[in-house]
Parts: structure tokens; sequence; C-alpha cells
């Protein structure tokens, strides 16, 4: 029973630091780290209405600060996101649009966690360019959203993981696709990322960047693409407990293959695997994600 109370424990506390962030250790918010991969700089049926499911599985062989026994630790996570995209130049010949992600979380151990709930809100008003175009088709697409992460999930300072960072975020990002052969594509999302103190705690997370990179190529015109794709995320600054710096900086790289199927223009599955690698504070192990994509 011992050892299945700490697995269940070290799950819950790999699922709470993938969807939200946590008491104690691991500081840092829900970030995109592998979400995205592939042709990222536009979506991919122009305006309109889309829906996409995430589902994670992630397993690591050590979670730093946790003393527990087992050689392998796992974890589910998903999130919901709803996006609209506009016709409407905004700015700079930028279409408006705006993106919704939902985070939803359940725990079940005792007293390590604060069971259920949903985690903290994400939302993004964005600028979305048209593609620049060249003699064969789109060389350039790219996007600017100003995300931001509300402390509306469930919290309780008294536990070890929450499905609430309980602080507000604020998460940047430019996003962009560079298709420099005929059926290669370059993508990637890079973020920056601040934050505000918790309030109940008194602890302010260190700021960071972090970035989604992948390559891709075409095999199947307007249906397979399959290539290489990686994240990392790098702490630029102390986190801080009444204005005193703690030295726990978070970093991490990861890489790995990954596939983007298309059903049609408007239905798309991503795959991605990714290995993870030089972590610092923060656990190291091998993440999956399978994304659904509709465009209604």
């Amino acid at each position: 029973m011992e050892k299945k109370h700490y697995l269940m424990t070290a799950a819950c506390l790999l699922l709470s630091l993938f969807l939200t962030g946590t008491a104690g250790a691991y500081q840092q918010p829900l970030v995109n780290l592998g979400f995205t991969s592939f042709m990222d700089g536009a979506p991919p049926a122009g305006p309109g209405f889309y829906f996409a499911e995430y589902i994670m599985y992630w397993t690591a062989d050590d979670l730093p600060g946790i003393d527990a026994p087992g050689d392998e630790f796992e974890a589910w996570g998903s999130l919901s996101q709803f996006l609209y995209q506009s016709n409407t130049p905004l700015l700079l010949g930028g279409k408006w649009g705006l993106d919704v992600i939902v985070p939803l979380a359940s725990f079940e151990t005792e007293p390590m966690s604060n069971n259920d709930g949903f985690g903290d809100l994400l939302v993004g008003p964005y600028l979305q360019w048209d593609p620049i175009m060249g003699a064969n088709g789109p060389v350039f697409m790219h996007r600017i959203e100003f995300q931001m992460i509300f402390p509306t999930g469930s919290y309780d300072e008294d536990r070890a993981v929450n499905p609430s960072s309980n602080f507000f975020s604020f998460n940047p990002y430019w996003a962009g696709t560079y298709l420099f052969a005929p059926r290669w594509s370059a993508s990637w999302r890079l973020h920056y990322l601040w934050n505000d103190e918790n309030s109940d705690t008194d602890i302010q997370p260190g700021q960071a960047v972090h970035a989604n990179f992948a390559c891709s190529y075409e095999a199947i015109p307007k249906q397979l693409r399959v290539g290489v794709n990686g994240y990392f995320l790098e702490q630029l600054t102390d986190t801080e407990l009444d204005d005193v710096d703690i030295n726990d900086d978070e970093s991490v790289f990861a890489i790995g293959p990954g596939a983007l199927y298309s059903f049609s223009q408007d239905t798309h599955l991503f795959f991605n695997v990714y290995f993870e690698t030089n972590a610092d504070d923060r656990p190291e192990g091998e993440k999956f994600i399978l994304r659904f994509v509709h465009h209604f």
C-alpha cells in the first residue's frame, strides 16, 4: 500500500506540474511545452471557429525534491481549446482572434492533493497575418498572441498539489512557419513568461523563456507530415519568497519525432513524442501528446 500511495502522489505531482504548477518544489504555471508543433504559424483552414482537444501521457524516472520509492512515475492530462479567427484586419494588417484554453484536473491522493476541479483559465487575444506568398504557394506565416493565465482554478495553500497556481501570469508569444522548400517547413512558438506573486504563500516564480520548435516533411501531399519536434524552458530570474531569492530555477530541453495527419482541410490529428534532458528543478522523462483540431 505504501508504494502505491507514493506512486499515486508522484503521478499527481507530475500531472499538476504539467497542468498548472505546484506549491513547493515546482513553481511555474501551465506553459506550452510541446503542445504545438508543425505548421504553427497559422490556423489550418482560415477564419472561423476551431476546437482542439489535447491528451497527454507523461512518464518520468525521478521527481526532484520528492523522496518516494519506485522506478517510474506516470501521469495523464488534458486541455480543451476554443479559438476564433476573424477575417477583419485590426493592426498593421493583422487579423484579430481569440484563444481560450480550459484545463481540467482530478486528483485522488490524500492529503497531498487538492482533489479535483478546473485549472487556471488561459485567455489570449492575438493578431494573425495573412501568408506571404511565393511562386509555389505560402512561404511565411506568423502570429502574435498576448496570452494571460488567470488564477480561476481550485486552490488550497495547505495542499502540495492544486489545480490552480493561485497567481496571474502573462505569457505572450510569437509563432511562425517558414516553408523553405515545397514540402519542407520549420515552425516555432517563442514565449516570454512573467508571473505575479502568490498572495497566499508570498512566493513569486521567476521570469522565463520557453519555446516549441519543429521541422516537418510533407510525405503525402495535403495528408501526412512527419518530422522532428522539441521544446525548451529556461528560467531567467530567481523565484522569490518575501522578496528573498530562492535558488530553484527551472529548465528543461526535449526533442523527439512527430506526425500530422489531415483528414481534410478542417480536421487534423497531431501526435508528438518528446524525450526530455538537462532538466533542473523539475522532472525529466518522456512525454506523448495527441492533439485533435477541428474547424467549424
